[in-house]
């Protein structure tokens, strides 16, 4: 019966709920389908895209029925590019459906006690929209001029973004700029097809406490023709670029960054100021995208720690510091570890910056790292976590439960790893709440952050 489905077929369809990635989930002839764009409670013509075995794919070719909370995309390029795909559901049910993947995630890992967590609703941003203070956007030439923006959706396809509902202006004037400049200066552009030209990306980041901004060329190889020029121009027309560099990441590969960054002009720093302390960013330091709503975050991770004076605290996947810095005031001691060299190099210089003395940083990860401090006869009071998408690894949790910190806090980017790693969790530890933070509006992402209590 579903060898008869095409793609290119269309059917009505009525949709029941959301899935992970934002998609609508119906079933047509009991198979499930998702379909991109479409809410729940609506019915819509999908238009098959993709037939799996298990599954289809589609997308809304019409709405026959709209949901109360639909509303007019926050975007015009909304459907063509990645990172808005919930622009067309009004922003209570955003929040509302950011509390719910966890929700799923949970119901799906079962972890002990699940169903009585305290799922508190999601944190909204003051402002959904012009939020994130970083673009990393590809450039092409197309008809004839330097265009920059994302590829369309599991393509390389580039929709040039002159503007864009979730970026910071300033970010995008100085894309805007960059782009005329290169044209103007005929400096060789990437054409990916023939592997020829220079400039493959620009990333730029703009500190929203001094207006700094940062720019990153990502380029094919080391040569960057009329470089002299560039950086004059920059410096006349882009003064609030503070900072140039460049990274060079030859041939086709899906990684925007190569292993090597250059200073080409300026500082090679930009200072963002969180909870009170002051950051300086390299071109390639992690930093949450959504400043405003970061602040948020880690106050809220503050308060669920619940850290008393001269406890010691373990931050594991410290990043350049951040939350752990934003600790040491109260702690007696932080530790933080971090795969990334440059990182920790960022750590120990915001620990030097804000004079933080009781604030130390390693390399490596924290499943090698935070099992050697515990050999060495370290045993921490208090441990938060921000681990990548990817969760927590076991051999970290292994080391955490044999530790047994009496206070534990896990800031989680991913609700199914998230999940997952409350299986183990969950035995010597009660979930107190999960409080999701809604750190990218007009996306599928959501942040949470879950207090624990060690089980006597």
């Amino acid at each position: 019966m579903d060898n008869t489905v095409k793609i290119g077929q269309r059917f009505p369809l009525t949709i029941k709920r959301l899935d992970i990635n934002g998609a609508g989930i119906g079933y047509y002839k009991r198979k499930i389908t998702f379909v991109t764009g479409a809410l729940p409670e609506e019915v819509v013509v999908a238009e098959v895209t993709a037939v799996h075995d298990r599954y289809l794919e589609a997308r809304t070719h019409r709405v026959k029925t709209p949901s109360k909370h639909r509303v007019t995309p926050v975007d015009p390029h909304y459907g063509q590019v990645g990172g808005i795909e919930l622009g067309h559901l009004d922003y209570a049910a955003q929040l509302a459906f950011k509390r719910d993947v966890v929700a799923q995630a949970l119901a799906k890992f079962k972890p002990t006690g699940w169903q009585h967590y305290e799922l508190r609703p999601t944190i909204g941003a003051a402002n959904p929209l012009h939020y994130r203070n970083k673009a990393q956007f590809q450039v092409r030439v197309q008809d004839g001029h330097v265009r920059a923006g994302l590829y369309a959706p599991n393509s390389h396809t580039l929709v040039p973004l002159a503007d864009f509902a979730t970026q910071m202006p300033l970010t995008l004037r100085v894309i805007n700029q960059l782009c005329t400049l290169l044209e103007t200066l005929n400096v060789p552009i990437y054409d990916e097809a023939h592997n020829s030209g220079i400039v493959k990306t620009l990333v730029v980041r703009e500190s929203s406490a001094t207006g700094e901004v940062q720019l990153t060329l990502v380029t094919n190889s080391e040569k960057l023709p009329h470089q002299t020029q560039l950086l004059a121009a920059i410096a006349r027309d882009l003064p609030m670029v503070v900072s140039v560099s460049q990274n060079v990441n030859p041939g086709k590969t899906s990684l925007i960054w190569g292993p090597h960054t250059t200073l080409l002009a300026g500082v090679p720093y930009i200072t963002e100021r969180l909870q009170g302390l002051d950051f300086r960013l390299s071109p390639q330091a992690f930093l949450q995208l959504n400043p405003a709503q970061t602040e948020v975050l880690y106050a809220e991770a503050t308060k669920a720690l619940g850290l008393a004076p001269h406890e010691t605290l373990v931050d594991a996947y410290a990043g350049i510091g951040t939350i752990g810095l934003a600790l040491a005031h109260t702690a007696k001691e932080v530790r933080g570890m971090e795969v990334i060299p440059e990182a920790v190099a960022d750590a120990k210089m915001n620990a030097e910056l804000n004079h933080i003395t009781n604030a130390h940083y390693e390399v490596g990860t924290a499943e090698t790292v935070f099992p050697q401090w515990l050999r060495q006869g370290f045993k921490p009071d208090a441990v938060i976590v921000d681990p990548p998408r990817a969760g927590l690894e076991p051999s970290f949790i292994r080391a955490l439960l044999k530790a047994k910190p009496k206070k534990f806090v896990y800031i989680s980017c991913n609700p199914s790893t998230l999940a997952r790693d409350l299986v183990p969790l969950s035995r010597d530890y009660q979930v107190d709440y999960i409080q999701s933070i809604d750190m990218f509006p007009q996306t599928a992402r959501c942040e949470a952050i879950v207090k624990f209590t060690r089980k006597a």
